[in-house]
């Protein structure tokens, strides 16, 4: 896409100079109306009002500049570019400006409820650090000129009150942040999904799903100049509805996992016991003997409780 934002050249001098000469034409309007009033010589009232006039037209031409901050600067409506020179200057009074901060600024997006992949209302949030990039497509491309877009309501339009743009800006940032991050979310499951263990899940993505919520969010926020400096969900969790049978879930998910490790060593445990019975000649067992001591050892280690045992003694 064609670069429309371009630095000003147009004439543009030192500001303290031009305040120099401003006060002397201001004072020295005011001396000569004073002369023209005891000298009683018309000539220099008008000579007062004109220069009085050049005067307030030299005042109308300062601005001022702190690092990171941005003047779009219009001529009659037409756009003839952007000041970005740190200090105090004087430009052509005719002019008009709009002031911009180009300091990055933080969005912690309150957590919203939306469906994941499966259907599952999960409640997720992010953190975004953003700035503005092109100061064209800031002011321009985007309906920036009414605070929180709601003329009628407000009714402050954008001019020099820099807060006043940059909440408008704010504004546009959150509804597009929250609309990239249902996006986002929607395309993968929170938790893992029975069908394919390897899939990127919410929980789990991490860096995955944070690459793909800043590619959404650069996408969305490219049109009004905005750079995405950093974004991440910094806030996961199921919905209050459903959290609860979440819970149950992937408890017995945690119980099943547990007991197939201790079933898979019980098994283990009691071939070594029959292998090694067996190899030293320690006792001949029969198959029914053997499976009675498989259960036994099978109860023994994969029970909950403490195994109680029996002492055999002999017949008597």
């Amino acid at each position: 896409m064609e670069k429309k934002e371009f630095a000003f050249s147009g004439m543009t001098l030192n500001g303290f100079l031009m305040l120099f000469v401003a006060l002397f034409m201001t004072f020295g309007s005011i001396g000569f109306g004073i002369w023209a009033g005891v000298e009683e010589v018309y000539a220099f009232v008008v000579l007062a009002i004109v220069v009085f006039i050049a005067s307030l037209f030299v005042w109308g031409g300062f601005l001022m500049l702190e690092p990171n901050e941005a003047r779009v600067l219009l001529f009659f409506g037409k756009y003839r570019g952007t000041f970005t020179r740190t200090g105090y200057y004087w430009v052509n009074p005719f002019l008009t400006s709009k002031k911009l901060s180009l300091r990055a600024r933080n969005l912690d997006a309150e957590p919203i409820k939306v469906n994941d992949k499966t259907g599952n209302p999960v409640m997720i949030g992010l953190m975004l650090v953003w700035k503005l990039k092109d100061t064209y497509k800031a002011m321009f491309e985007i309906d920036s000129q009414t605070i929180a877009g709601d003329p009628a309501k407000n009714g402050q339009v954008v001019g020099a009150n820099v807060a006043g743009v940059m909440k408008a800006f704010e504004n546009f940032v959150k509804i597009q942040s929250d609309a990239a991050l249902r996006e986002v979310a929607g395309k993968y499951a929170y938790d893992d999904d029975s069908d394919d263990s390897n899939a990127i899940t919410l929980r789990d993505g991490g860096n995955e799903i944070n690459q793909q919520l800043e590619q959404k969010l650069d996408e969305r926020l490219s049109m009004a100049g905005i750079e995405v400096v950093e974004a991440r969900i910094n806030y996961l969790a199921y919905a209050p509805e459903i959290a609860a049978v979440m819970l149950r879930r992937q408890q017995a998910s945690a119980i099943i996992t547990a007991r197939e490790k201790i079933v898979e060593g019980a098994v283990s445990m009691v071939k070594m016991a029959l292998d090694k019975l067996s190899a030293d000649g320690v006792v001949t067992l029969d198959d029914d003997k053997k499976a009675a001591m498989v259960s036994n050892l099978m109860v023994v280690l994969c029970g909950d409780d403490s195994a109680q045992p029996v002492v055999n003694t002999g017949a008597n």
